[in-house]
């Protein structure tokens, strides 16, 4: 009778414990995705549709850069610091112009081809084949927007001298090629 006595009472308690505990009725987030169903064009934020306009990197270029080929944005930040001469500063000028411009083109086609294929499939029953033809357009424009931004960065790379090069990386916080960078500073001089 007394193990009885102790279940009941400890049901009592934890059906008490349940009962005045607080309930929250929202409905727990179900995708990393909510919210994003109200962007214009669903695959690309408001922010990166702006970067794509202005021509800005995204990332396209982290190989070369990484791989010892600088861009021009960052050589003319460092102008000073790595002694460009005159025909070095405004080669990189007329670099970077062209880059720009042939880069917000082709973000602007980007941009395009992402709208078009948000607004298929907008639309019930989109056709799979049609699908695909606007995700390879869109992606070609991708990857010749990649294209632009890696062959800028070796177009960079011919104007500078490998002294100014080596300097560049060291300003980038870069490890000299065939370091590890855990190793930076420690190792031997280029």
């Amino acid at each position: 009778m007394n193990i009885r006595h102790a279940l009941s009472a400890s049901c009592l308690m934890l059906a008490s414990a349940v009962a005045s505990a607080p309930h929250d009725h929202r409905p727990a987030p179900t995708s990393p995705y909510a919210g994003e169903e109200s962007r214009a064009i669903k695959a690309l934020s408001a922010e990166r549709v702006e970067q794509l306009l202005a021509g800005e990197g995204l990332g396209y270029a982290k190989a070369a850069e990484l791989n010892g080929h600088p861009g021009p944005a960052h050589v003319l930040q460092w102008a000073q610091a790595l002694r460009l001469s005159p025909a070095q500063r405004q080669a990189t000028e007329r670099l970077m112009q062209r880059h720009k411009e042939r880069a917000r083109e082709l973000g602007r086609e980007l941009v395009e081809a992402e709208r078009r294929l948000d607004q298929a499939l907008r639309h019930a029953g989109p056709e799979p084949a049609s699908i695909a033809r606007l995700v390879e357009a869109a992606g070609r424009v991708e990857a010749a927007l990649r294209a632009e931004h890696l062959a800028t960065h070796l177009a960079q790379t011919a104007i500078l001298t490998r002294e100014q090069i080596s300097h560049y990386h060291r300003l980038r916080g870069y490890a000299p090629r065939g370091q590890d960078p855990k190793e930076k500073g420690h190792s031997h001089v280029e």
